[in-house]
């Protein structure tokens, strides 16, 4: 449609792309769809085609490279087969900020009318429910009811100091709804005057980016920080960290935004949370949204070395350079084999440490090992680092 949706220095940088293909080498979709098309390379270069062709001089004198519309409808179902992992920009030699020109680009093409249309439903779903699922969000917290120990406001408190944002997955999906299950029972362990927003939270806005409706996002902004606001909290605590992420970078700065590792493992240094033996060997599985997006790498390792009994084996690819789940950028919703495909590569990854679990940070990330795991009759536990340390806390005592 227009060069209005890419910021002046996404346009610039653009031009700095040396098409050394270091993008594509570590591309997770690339390299299990075998596709070259689905690369930062590729795209880049489509990007400067597409925007050379559009107005002005550039226009006239690249009017025969032109796309037609099947060529853009085309280009535009490559854009979305993406998770935005990052990991293009981790190795991007001339620093390309290539996840903002992701974000970017996926607008411009839902403005183009040249998008993959499945995605319209994430913008419907969360206008109408404020959730990506289109469920009823007065039912947001009812995992709680799971909880025979949960107090009888279900944690949902008037006032507190900590505002746990559960996030739409963790809120809807059976298999995610034990993170914040466990992460309750550490945080009444610990004793942290914490309370849910229910029914008045409202997704974080992050899928919204990753369907190419960022102007969607200031509604559910402006609500989310009045409904912490109403709590008299100070801090919000996620185990999400595309929650996470969207908060940092997006929300306007009045609260202190912290991930539920480097939270616990603040309360673990004061002897806060009580720990028994458990004797596992495990490996992490660094979630991009907290590693590459928001640089958080040290803590969820020191939480796992600090519960007695557990060996942390590392995984060839880790940290910054840590493989994509397969789970993120809407990716499933587009290309549910292509999801399969990326977290396949993942779990021989992690099998190969000898681990006989798979820990990592993120409700996505679990949801996407772990369906694929049971689908394959894999022999590797799945666990969020919620669950590990539920798992080591000791038994109530009648």
């Amino acid at each position: 449609m227009a060069n209005q949706d890419y910021s002046v220095s996404e346009m610039i940088t653009l031009e700095a792309c040396s098409a050394c293909s270091l993008c594509a080498d570590a591309c997770p979709a690339v390299s299990a769809a075998g596709d070259a098309k689905l690369s930062g390379v590729y795209r880049l270069h489509q990007l400067k085609r597409l925007q050379r062709s559009r107005s002005g001089f550039l226009g006239k004198l690249f009017k025969k490279y032109r796309m037609t519309e099947e060529e853009l409808s085309q280009f535009g179902d490559t854009v979305f087969k993406c998770t935005l992992c990052g990991n293009c920009e981790a190795v991007c030699p001339v620093g390309i900020r290539l996840k903002d020109i992701w974000v970017s680009l996926r607008q411009d093409l839902v403005h183009s009318s040249a998008y993959p249309k499945k995605v319209n439903v994430i913008g419907e779903n969360i206008s109408e429910s404020h959730n990506v699922f289109d469920e009823d969000n007065e039912e947001r917290a009812d995992w709680v009811d799971d909880m025979p120990d949960a107090p009888k406001e279900g944690f949902i408190k008037e006032q507190a100091e900590v505002v746990y944002f559960t996030g739409c997955v963790s809120s809807y999906f059976p298999m995610a709804q034990q993170i914040p299950i466990a992460l309750s029972r550490i945080f009444q362990a610990a004793e942290v005057d914490f309370t849910l927003l229910g029914e008045d939270e409202w997704c974080c806005g992050f899928p919204l980016l990753g369907a190419g409706l960022r102007e969607m996002t200031a509604e559910v902004i402006e609500h989310n920080i009045e409904a912490v606001r109403e709590k008299g909290a100070d801090t919000i605590v996620f185990a999400c960290p595309s929650c996470y992420q969207m908060w940092r970078e997006h929300y306007p700065d009045v609260f202190k935004l912290v991930h539920f590792t480097e939270y616990v493992y603040d309360l673990i240094r004061e002897g806060r949370v009580p720990m028994q033996e458990l004797p596992m060997t495990v490996t992490y599985h660094d979630p991009c949204d907290l590693g590459r997006g928001s640089n958080v790498y040290e803590e969820p390792r020191r939480v796992i070395r600090s519960i007695p009994g557990v060996k942390l084996v590392e995984m060839k690819r880790n940290r910054d350079k840590c493989a994509c789940c397969g789970g993120g950028g809407n990716l499933e919703m587009i290309d549910k084999d292509l999801t399969a495909a990326i977290a396949g590569e993942k779990i021989e990854e992690a099998l190969a440490t000898g681990a006989g679990t798979i820990v990592t940070a993120c409700q996505q990330c679990v949801r996407t090992m772990n369906t694929y795991v049971k689908r394959n009759k894999i022999g590797l536990d799945v666990l969020d680092i919620t669950q590990l340390i539920e798992k080591a806390l000791p038994e109530k005592e009648d």
